[in-house]
This record gives structure tokens, C-alpha cells and sequence, in this order.
């Protein structure tokens, strides 16, 4: 099995794992590799790093997918393979003017849109948005779904978040629908006083303190969404079938260390709780043993071999061994939670994973070329 087959009759590919575990590179190889076979594919990147960006031949990455030039594809090219088929699009999620944009969209009109973005309330949940990341990968993802792409790779914030990252199609129309916030638009101030009496020199405190007029401003917001909290919900609601559908697969990736195995295994069983689409893991970095008779230790002595040498070939074998074995338990773990579930394993690789170079190693080990 290939990461071909695992996406095979998927639209939408999900990356998710542990953080330092490869998720960047992983999901830019799956897209070079999808690619290569005639697919349109855009790779959608919230790492803060670039490297995507570096190893693209980009200097940089825009909220918008960007086509990878010819000349950059070249570089994505073993010599002895014909040039790629497909269209190869990568982009950096902007989470901040991805809500503005979604605001945009929503609003009955421009002035309204620039009404919302003005008002105190938006801009601090925007900003926590922004922050949080997970509900803005979402929406891009569903933005992008709407668009004529083949394939769409999404590289997602670390497992750590992963309820959240689940949740988040719902999180924000929860709030904007939330009766107890909604109970600020009665008239006649009955939103305060069902704050109650001591609500008020807390919220005076805080508008000397912020200069936010939290109740004014709280007022404002939701008269200013409107009947926009409706669609919100929808647009929630949509996304949910979009995350659960049989054209959507989450790749989990990891590596095969202690801490990222149990987060896989956990994160596996959400999915599994959830009713989430699976297509199978990727672990990277996985240390294969070594057969001991494959290295001669009968080393020669001289200026160019201390006398030492063997000995500390030996024991830096002794080490890798004790990885090796800790790798191979780790996987078989794996292996038992998954039941039967589709693994790929990726070597450690002797080149760093930075690069166009890189990025071709780990995707000829991923598609078995």
C-alpha cells in the first residue's frame, strides 16, 4: 500500500499528528506525489516555519493558493522522471484575514462588513480566532472544497489540539447564537440586569482598563450580525458533512518515539468515537535494525583511524539497536490499536528534511518509488 492507495477516491486529505513529527513535509510530499500522477492538488500549510515555502522554491506563501512554477516543479523532479502532469498549489493560512474574509462574504453589504470589523467585540474574537487557529483551517478548507481542485491537503495544528480542531465548525456559532450572550440585545437594559447589580462596576473597571465598552459594544455586535448568525450555523453545519464525508480522509503522521505513538493512538480513537473518515497512518523516522555481521569492526589503525574507532562504532550500534527496538514496539503498538488499519513507514533519512531534495526522498518512500 501506497499513499496513492490510502487516497484513492478522496477529495480532502487531513494531516494530523503531534507536533515535530513531519505533518509540513508529509502533506507537500503527498502533493507532489498526487501530483505527479495528473492531479490538481493545493497543499494548505499552517506552519509557522515556511518551510513549506522553502522547499517549494517560494519565498513566501499567501492566504490564496499559489500555482508552483514550472522551474520549481523541475527541482521536484528525479532526472530520470517524466515531468509532472498535475498542478502542484501550495498556500499559508492568514487565520486573521481568513475570518475578515469570511465576514466579508457574509455580510448583507460592504458597509456592514466594515461595521463588524470595526466594532470592539469582533476585532478580540478575531484575534482569539486567529490565535486558536483551528476554526480558520476549517473554514479555508471549506472555502477551497468549492474550488476545482482534485486533491486538497491540509496540514493541521499539533494532536494536542485535536478536539478542538474537531470541534471548531461549531465552537464560533455557539457563541454567536449563545442565549446567554444573546440576552444582551433585550431592551429595556434586562441583559444587565440579568447580569446582575454587580456586573456593572466590573464592566465600568474594564472599560477604564481596555477602553471597551464591553455591554455597548456586545449590543452593537450582535445587531450588527443580524440574521448572519443563521448562517453561520449553516455554514457549521455544512462543514460538519464536509469533515464526515466518504471523499475526506484523515492521514494521521507521527514518528514512531513514545509520547507521539500514545497521541496517535489517542487521536485514532477519536476519530473512531466521532464517526470520523480514516485512510491510515504515516510514521516517520522510523530507525530499522541493523544486522551486526553487515558492518566490519576489524577496522585499520593509523593517523587517519584512532585505535579507538571500532570500539565506538560498536557502541554507537549498541545505541541504534536500543532505538531500533524501541521503534519496532512503538509500531507493533500501533499496529494493535489500528486493527488491521493501513500503516506506511518512512526511514530515518541521512538528508534533512528542509529542502526540494528532501522533499523528494520522503515522497518516493511514501508512494513506493
Amino acid at each position: 500500500m501506497s499513499a496513492a492507495g490510502l487516497l484513492e477516491g478522496r477529495r480532502i486529505c487531513i494531516c494530523v499528528g503531534a507536533g515535530g513529527v513531519g505533518k509540513t513535509t508529509t502533506a507537500a510530499a503527498i502533493g507532489i506525489g498526487m501530483a505527479k500522477r495528473g492531479k490538481r492538488v493545493a497543499v494548505v500549510t499552517i506552519d509557522p516555519a515556511r518551510r513549506l515555502a522553502n522547499a517549494l522554491g517560494l519565498e513566501q506563501l499567501d492566504n490564496e493558493p499559489v500555482r508552483i512554477s514550472a522551474a520549481a516543479l523541475e527541482r521536484l523532479t528525479a532526472p530520470d522522471e517524466p515531468p509532472l502532469s498535475g498542478e502542484l498549489w501550495a498556500m499559508m493560512l492568514d487565520p486573521k484575514q481568513t475570518f475578515d474574509e469570511l465576514i466579508d462574504r457574509l455580510s448583507p453589504s460592504p458597509q456592514r462588513a466594515a461595521e463588524i470589523k470595526r466594532n470592539g467585540v469582533y476585532q478580540q474574537l478575531s484575534s482569539a480566532v486567529a490565535g486558536s487557529q483551528e476554526f480558520t483551517a476549517i473554514e479555508k478548507l471549506y472555502e477551497l472544497a468549492e474550488a476545482d481542485f482534485d486533491l486538497l491537503v491540509l496540514d493541521t495544528p499539533p494532536a494536542h489540539s485535536a478536539a478542538e480542531f474537531l470541534n471548531a465548525p461549531g465552537r464560533l456559532s455557539a457563541f454567536l447564537g449563545g442565549g446567554a450572550l444573546q440576552v444582551l440585545l433585550r431592551p429595556a437594559g434586562l441583559g444587565m440586569r440579568l447580569l446582575g447589580v454587580g456586573a456593572a462596576p466590573l464592566l465600568k473597571a474594564l472599560r477604564l482598563v481596555t477602553g471597551v465598552d464591553l455591554l455597548s459594544d456586545l449590543t452593537a455586535f450582535f445587531g450588527l450580525l443580524g440574521g448572519m448568525t443563521e448562517e453561520f450555523n449553516a455554514r457549521a453545519l455544512r462543514v460538519q458533512d464536509l469533515l464526515r464525508s466518504d471523499q475526506t480522509a484523515f492521514l494521521l503522521v507521527t514518528s514512531a518515539q513514545d509520547r507521539p505513538i500514545e497521541e496517535a493512538v489517542w487521536f485514532r480513537q477519536t476519530l473512531r468515537e466521532r464517526g470520523m473518515p480514516f485512510a491510515g497512518a504515516v510514521v516517520n523516522r522510523v530507525n530499522a535494525p541493523v544486522p551486526r555481521g553487515e558492518v566490519p569492526l576489524d577496522l585499520p589503525t593509523g593517523p587517519a583511524f584512532p585505535p579507538d574507532l571500532a570500539a565506538r562504532l560498536d557502541a554507537c550500534l549498541a545505541d541504534h539497536a536500543v532505538l531500533a527496538q524501541r521503534d519496532a514496539t512503538n509500531i507493533e503498538r500501533l499496529r494493535t490499536a489500528f486493527a488491521g488499519e493501513p500503516i506506511l513507514l518512512v526511514p530515518e533519512l541521512a538528508v534533512d528534511i528542509h529542502d526540494a531534495e528532501g522533499l523528494l526522498a520522503i515522497h518516493r518512500e511514501l508512494f513506493d518509488e
